[in-house]
């Protein structure tokens, strides 16, 4: 089987099921079922479409979904570029660790949006504070994958290029930063997920533009066809923005060796190439061997 209809065959099946997950949704609310879960509360699939194509044809909506993409690319670009700096620094460096870690393991367990208050005292704008969030969100999980990443590389490659006369920076970026690159891009892409979580959080609590805010004002207003439109733009614009993350991953660590698993298919048994020679039978000694034997040992 070519690899074309097997990808056709993928998408069709990734399809069906959202198809089946909208169907199901569609009939437990148009039945108004109320077993166990109250599906008579929720809007039905053609309603938040008719929402959805109301949003669509307003400006409100398109402004709502600039500002909070120009929140999270600039965090997450900031969140990118200083967590792979200091991951690489701590890692690399006794003094840095000392100096950095104890703070940094601090604030980490903290969660983003608790720092909201923060970020209010911090910052004259809201703008600005809720760029802070979605950076803080971004840049603890780039930091240690990137610190784990940068520690787990084999020592054995540096030593390779010391050998050949490179400096300090020509092994951070021939031997570190390509190694890393693995780790580095997994951050990556839990950050920018864990970026979409507090920038809409952020934004309901203290925006007044964007996505989060437009889905908290339906809220208030009991809209709740609004509110699922406000889900469903939260959720393809998360995996759009993952998806492009895991892409250039992809793109950028071509040299790696691929795997050739494919999820479902049966491992082919090994090819017999030559036969393995079968053990040597013991060879029975005979009354003479085993007398020559014990003299020998009699005499050591």
């Amino acid at each position: 089987m070519s690899r074309y209809p097997r990808r056709v065959g993928r998408l069709a099946l990734r399809a069906g099921s959202l198809a089946a997950a909208l169907g199901l949704w569609q009939l437990l609310t148009a039945l108004d079922v109320n077993l166990w879960l109250r599906f008579s509360q929720f809007p039905t699939v053609t309603d938040v479409a008719r929402a959805f194509a109301d949003r669509l044809s307003g400006p409100d909506y398109w402004t709502d979904l600039t500002d909070s993409l120009t929140r999270i690319v600039t965090g997450f670009l900031l969140a990118a570029v200083l967590g792979v700096a200091t991951g690489v620094l701590v890692a690399r460096s006794r003094l840095a660790e000392d100096l950095l870690g104890p703070v940094l393991e601090v604030l980490r367990p903290i969660p983003a949006i608790a720092l909201v208050p923060v970020a209010i005292l911090l910052f004259p704008s809201n703008e600005q504070g809720i760029v802070f969030i979605t950076f803080t969100a971004a840049f603890f999980p780039v930091l240690v994958s990137t610190r784990h990443a940068v520690r787990a590389l084999s020592p054995v490659w540096e030593e390779a290029v010391l050998t050949m006369g490179a400096g300090r920076w020509r092994i951070l970026g021939a031997v570190v930063l390509p190694g890393a690159l693995p780790g580095i891009f997994g951050g990556l892409s839990v950050g920018i997920g864990v970026s979409w979580i507090c920038v809409i959080s952020a934004e309901m609590i203290s925006g007044q533009y964007g996505v989060g805010y437009r889905t908290w004002q339906d809220y208030t207003i009991v809209n709740y066809p609004g509110v699922f439109v406000g889900m469903v733009t939260i959720g393809v614009l998360g995996w759009l923005t993952s998806t492009a993350v895991e892409l250039l991953g992809r793109r950028l660590t071509r040299w790696l060796p691929r795997t050739s698993y494919v999820p479902g298919a049966r491992p082919r048994a090994p090819r017999a190439t030559e036969p393995v020679p079968s053990a040597p039978a013991p060879v029975r000694k005979g009354p003479a061997s085993e007398a020559e034997e014990a003299r020998d040992e009699h005499l050591v």
